[in-house]
């Protein structure tokens, strides 16, 4: 861990400003959060802060707000959760205090006269637009509010905002918190010094959002498996045609490159060797099973891997010291079309010898529908923000925190 972390200072009875990622689903009229799973994911954090007697600063974006204050994007429902987690978890009445907005007299006051282990979160961020901007007078105002800073946020760490990268010109050290720094720890090993050998499996519907992943794995994997509506770029560029499945015409010449330099690099990229085809894309479709190397029938499509492909990638999985997983192998929202994902998600859970990691909101869907979160090494809180660390790229709210 390149970084210093939460573990590495002293926060006892000092005002510390943790940025998390609170922007969860909630109910259309913002009333009642539907899944609390990143508030839960940052419990460790929160919690240590409160066990060291730190005066604790909770502050999150949430939703698109667009730069205005819109009562539907509140963070308010989200205190009262959290103090229902934090009272479960510590077995204490912990209220959280709410603050009507991040910056300003109002939260200056009641980040004031925080006691040690208590807990004020701050309204949405981005109901300024300066957030967004990464404006430094705007920065300089959420640093005034405390004297340590913790980013907890991976999920915005790709994003140079006001409170990822801006705040820490005024406010230092600024350190990992325990969900960042199990991220970068766990993503930076399998992208440095992997456990061989080491299988990607990427999926999902595009090409064009992976392609840099897809490049710079391809200089590090011993196997790459390529799934989902992706895979018909590529068996496009193998000269098959794929009927009405989902092709990205314009990457077809991308797919070819990624086809050469894995033969260049002795990597097995794996392609599926057969399909579940549709005859239309509903979920209770005429399907039948067709080999990739035969070109599809013009009215149909391919929604999920097909047996002998399942059985591939279980048989790669299987032999895995490193796994990284991210997108689903098909039309992951009709259960018909989810074989090929829910197989995967149980081939990874069932190779415990291996460092497993997935990322991506659809893997991350599966893996918790069957059940087997908690069989998986590390389960990646952030989806753009992991696809950039895999790609290789610089996070700048990574990159903002404090040296060791």
């Amino acid at each position: 861990m390149p970084k210093l972390s939460i573990r590495d200072i002293d926060l006892t009875n000092k005002r510390v400003f943790i940025r998390v990622d609170f922007n969860v689903p909630l109910t259309e009229d913002g009333s009642t959060i539907t899944d609390d799973t990143r508030i839960v994911a940052t419990l460790p954090t929160i919690q240590y802060a409160i066990q060291h007697q730190a005066k604790v600063i909770l502050a999150s974006h949430l939703g698109r707000p667009k730069g205005k204050v819109n009562p539907k994007y509140s963070l308010r429902p989200v205190a009262a959760r959290l103090s229902e987690l934090l009272a479960k978890a510590t077995g204490q009445a912990i209220s959280v205090a709410f603050a009507p907005d991040c910056i300003g007299e109002e939260a200056a006051s009641l980040a004031n006269q925080l006691q040690p282990g208590e807990v004020l979160l701050l309204e949405n961020l981005r109901y300024h637009p300066e957030e967004e901007a990464n404006d430094p007078a705007f920065s300089k105002a959420l640093a005034s509010l405390a004297e340590l800073y913790v980013n907890d946020a991976f999920g915005s760490a790709h994003r140079a905002h006001a409170s990822t990268e801006g705040i820490t010109h005024f406010l230092t050290p600024a350190v990992a918190g325990l969900l960042m720094e199990k991220e970068i720890t766990y993503l930076g090993k399998a992208l440095e010094s992997p456990e061989k050998p080491f299988v990607a499996i990427i999926g999902g519907s595009k090409i064009s959002g992976k392609i840099d992943v897809i490049d710079n794995l391809l200089d590090k994997v011993d196997t790459l498996v390529i799934v989902g509506g992706m895979a018909y770029t590529f068996q496009r560029a193998l000269g098959v045609t794929t009927g009405k499945s989902l092709v990205e015409e314009d990457k077809i010449e991308m797919a070819k490159a990624a086809l050469d330099k894995a033969k260049a690099k002795g990597v097995n990229l794996l392609l599926p060797v057969d399909n579940i085809l549709a005859d239309s894309f509903t979920p209770d479709a005429k399907t039948q099973i067709w080999d990739s190397t035969v070109n599809f029938p013009s009215d149909w499509q391919g929604l999920d891997i097909g047996p002998k492909s399942i059985e591939a990638i279980e048989a790669v999985v299987a032999t895995a010291r490193t796994i990284v997983w991210n997108g689903p192998a098909g039309v992951f929202e009709f259960p018909r079309f989810a074989v090929g994902t829910n197989a995967i998600a149980k081939a990874v859970a069932a190779n415990k010898a291996a460092i497993s990691i997935i990322g991506g909101g659809d893997s991350v869907s599966a893996i918790n529908k069957t059940g087997l979160a908690d069989q998986i090494t590390h389960i990646s809180t952030g989806g753009g923000a992991s696809l950039e660390f895999l790609e290789g790229k610089k996070l700048p709210g990574v990159e903002a925190l404090t040296n060791r």
